[in-house]
């Protein structure tokens, strides 16, 4: 681990590299799939909109949507610089309106795809709601007023929609739950398939392996010895990436600490066991860079360390829990996004030691002293 260590690059990519994606990542992705915030939206409300223009934000609101008004009073511009979704009522609405004429909002939202959708679906509820307890009071005879849609409003529905929990509720991981444990596994990979492979291609280059041959040690024990120190070195990158998650940016690693720890060891077992396979396969420094850093970054993608595995298709989904990096994510999502419970990871462990000990078996049996 030593020797690792005073390779510049394995110091930038352990203790400076991490850092920097867990700030830049997770406050890319913080607002991602955010439920808890309602969207804001400012309602231009010309003046002599009347009643019914209050009406609508009660409805906009039962939409879901923090409604602000400009109120014609010149504080137009400075809404829009904080919200975003705004809807333009005509002039004379409600008279328009109670006088059967044709009016149209409009409804500018930055949203795409979607998220314009549902915009537009919620806003068109409010208004069709709207319309419909316009043509209720109009329909019973009495005058069409605030106080008249107050009382419609009040009326115990005929139909009504009772909706019951289907199961526990999973959510997104987003922000620094996301970004901080997908970086530090990301970069644990990283650091052991590039300095930890690229050192034993350098040994067996400048001959250092072949003086071991000689020594009174079987390959079984030289291997091991490397597998340790490139642990030590995952074990140490792992540390600092929860300190610094911890203290820089206030992550919570969730109420089961020992088994997240366990996964994290067991991770870094199998990541120390693949460098060191790595290192016997690559014929020279360049090649074990280009595959060290083509695989991490693959795994690292297909495993869920970018971005939510959550929210991919179903079928990368499925694919990611055959991969090293999308076991210990999903394993790390359970522990910490979810809290399902310790013995929910438990398959997670097994599945990594077992990975470990064949990477291990396979570097032993590759090992070459040059």
């Amino acid at each position: 681990m030593r020797h690792m260590l005073r390779q510049r690059e394995t110091l930038l990519w352990t203790f400076v590299m991490p850092p920097v994606f867990f700030f830049f990542i997770g406050t890319i992705t913080a607002g991602f799939g955010d439920e808890g915030t309602p969207p804001r939206l400012l309602l231009e409300t010309p003046p002599g909109a009347g009643f019914l223009a209050g009406e609508l934000v009660r409805m906009l609101e039962q939409q879901g949507f923090e409604v602000r008004q400009d109120g014609g009073d010149g504080a137009k511009q400075t809404q829009q610089t904080e919200d975003s979704r705004r809807l333009a009522l005509p002039a004379a609405f409600t008279d328009s309106v109670l006088a059967g004429r044709r009016v149209t909002v409009r409804l500018t939202t930055p949203e795409e795809g979607t998220d314009r959708d549902y915009d537009r679906l919620r806003v068109a509820r409010a208004v069709y709601g709207l319309v419909g307890d316009v043509a209720l009071a109009a329909e019973s005879g009495r005058p069409v007023n605030a106080a008249e849609l107050s009382r419609i409003a009040s009326l115990p529905r005929t139909l009504n929609l009772n909706v019951t929990e289907a199961g526990r509720r999973t959510r997104v991981p987003t922000g620094f739950e996301q970004s901080i444990p997908g970086t530090m596994v990301m970069f644990t990979l990283l650091v052991m398939l590039t300095s930890g492979a690229i050192l034993l291609v350098i040994e067996r280059q400048q001959g250092l392996l072949r003086r071991l041959a000689s020594a009174p040690l079987p390959r079984g024990g030289i291997v091991l010895g490397k597998w340790a120190g490139r642990m030590a070195l995952g074990l140490v990158q792992i540390a600092f990436a929860m300190l610094a998650g911890t203290l820089l940016f206030r992550m919570r690693w969730g109420p089961d600490l020992t088994m997240l720890l366990l996964v994290l060891v067991a991770w870094a077992a199998l990541a120390a066991a693949l460098g060191l396979l790595l290192g016997n396969l690559a014929r020279s420094e360049g090649q074990a860079t280009a595959v060290g850093v083509l695989a991490s970054n693959v795994l690292a993608a297909l495993g869920g360390c970018w971005w939510p595995i959550e929210i991919t298709p179903a079928w990368m989904q499925r694919l990611a829990l055959f991969l090293p990096t999308g076991i210990t994510m999903d394993a790390l999502h359970r522990l910490v996004s979810f809290e399902s419970g310790a013995a929910s990871a438990l398959p997670h462990v097994i599945a990594l030691a077992l990975g470990a000990a064949a990477a291990g078996f396979a570097a032993t049996r590759t090992f070459r002293f040059q």
